[in-house]
């Protein structure tokens, strides 16, 4: 994995971007299996219409780039989901139970307190009627807000990191990137951005707690 090559001058300016699912939740996956079959579906239902059903895969890679509303996006995947699979607030009902990673957020503040500007770069699934990132409580965090949905571009364009680094007024180097999906981490290395592949939340934050020199301290 890359170190960057300032930030031992602490003068540089410094910079930490993080995703949102998976990185700023919990892995979503086990609530997104039980809330499937509390709809009668198979466990499996949601991760596969989101990802082998070629429908659905256009249908959210619309709706991460904001060529369609999550409430259009509602109506179609219920449709494949399955007849009896109301739509309304069909992207809010499979993530409401999914957790906020408590420890990660911890981490931020600790790295915002120690100075370094921090920004929200994600692949959005939508933001009305269902909105993740309010949801969550992490909106409020971050000094900058890269979504998918609000710029027309989405991870691992290149280019959506450039924006990334332009609206942070850093360079690369000064960075550092946190994303659970191998496929988002090299356009962000090529920028000479440090990145950390999120696995494990204790394993990750321990990672980052020693990569940004500060203590993720959660609030009692």
């Amino acid at each position: 994995m890359p170190r960057p090559t300032d930030t031992a001058n602490h003068q540089a300016p410094r910079g930490l971007i993080l995703d949102f699912a998976g990185v700023l939740t919990a892995d979503p996956r086990p609530t997104h299996r039980a809330w499937a079959e509390s709809e009668g579906l198979h466990a499996e239902a949601w991760r596969a219409t989101l990802n082998d059903n070629p429908e659905g895969r256009r249908l959210y890679s619309a709706l991460e780039i904001g060529q369609i509303g999550q409430a259009e996006w509602n109506e179609g995947t219920a449709a494949l989901l399955g007849a009896h699979v109301p739509p309304e607030n069909l992207m809010g009902r499979a993530w409401a139970g999914v957790p906020g990673a408590q420890s990660m957020a911890a981490l931020a503040r600790a790295a915002k307190g120690a100075g370094y500007r921090l920004a929200l770069l994600s692949n959005s699934f939508g933001l009305d009627p269902f909105n993740p990132y309010e949801h969550v409580g992490i909106w409020d965090l971050f000094d900058v807000h890269v979504i998918s949905e609000a710029v027309g571009m989405a991870k691992p364009d290149p280019a959506i990191y450039e924006l990334a680094l332009d609206r942070l007024g850093l360079p690369g180097q000064a960075c550092v990137f946190v994303d659970d999906h191998p496929v988002n981490l090299p356009p962000a290395e090529a920028l000479g951005i440090t990145t950390v592949l999120a696995t494990h939340e204790v394993d990750t934050v321990a990672e980052l707690e020693s990569l940004l020199g500060v203590t993720a301290v959660l609030a009692m």
